[in-house]
């Protein structure tokens, strides 16, 4: 008879997923990725969005 103990039960390893990667969304594919902004509040919005988003070297 063998005196050592009996291991302990391991977690199994996560099973490898052999799926095409590019046939599932990313958050870059959708404008939420790139910050896009879904609500457009007409002219002073569009300003707002303009004035905010311009480059330091354009003031």
């Amino acid at each position: 008879m063998s005196s050592a103990p009996d291991p302990e039960p391991r977690e199994p390893k996560p099973a490898l997923v052999f799926d095409d990667p590019l046939d599932q969304q990313s958050s870059d594919d959708t404008d939420r990725g790139w910050g896009e902004r879904t609500d457009s509040g007409g002219g002073a919005a569009d300003l707002k969005r303009f004035l905010d988003e311009k480059p330091p070297h354009h003031i």
